[in-house]
């Protein structure tokens, strides 16, 4: 049986991906411009549909937009190299491991500044003190010290939101 063309909601079922989202692939050209019913209504082929599922899958896997268009290019290209696509997810491995380490930083920050915060009724917090760029006193009775930046992430290069 041939798969007729269906609309966006059914498409966006058929997918996993929201309507939402199936318009915005199609505004930055990672699938066509979905054909168009006499009374305007978007209609997508299966094909189109395959596209959005291989999209959601390399977007639950992490791949920032500008990589899942060059594996939407590999996808396509029959002749392509599998050297090119393991190449490409051994960098976004890469990446994501940079990402672990600059979360485990922060969390290791995270948890200090809460090991020093009291979680009482008094108005001191070294959380919000941190926050705020101001010193904390050592509560051994020491010199006042600043936690600014220990175990801080070290790269800030760029900023790709989780998906």
């Amino acid at each position: 049986m041939a798969f007729q063309p269906v609309n966006i909601g059914e498409a966006a079922t058929l997918s996993g991906v929201s309507t939402k989202m199936i318009r915005h692939y199609e505004e930055i050209g990672l699938i066509p411009k979905a054909s168009r019913t006499y009374s305007g209504y978007r209609t997508y082929s299966e094909n189109e549909i395959h596209t959005s599922r291989f999209i959601r899958q390399a977007r639950d896997l992490g791949f920032p937009m500008r990589e899942i268009g060059e594996l939407l290019g590999l996808w396509r290209d029959r002749k392509r190299s599998s050297g090119k696509v393991k190449a490409l997810a051994l960098e976004h491995i890469r990446e994501l491991d940079e990402k672990i380490h600059d979360l485990n930083a922060m969390k290791a920050v995270l948890a200090q500044l809460a090991r020093h915060c009291h979680g009482d009724e008094r108005p001191e917090c070294p959380i919000i003190e941190e926050l705020a760029g101001e010193r904390i006193p050592d509560r051994a009775g020491g010199p006042d010290r600043a936690i600014k930046n220990r175990g801080a992430p070290a790269s800030r290069k760029k900023n790709t939101q989780f998906r």
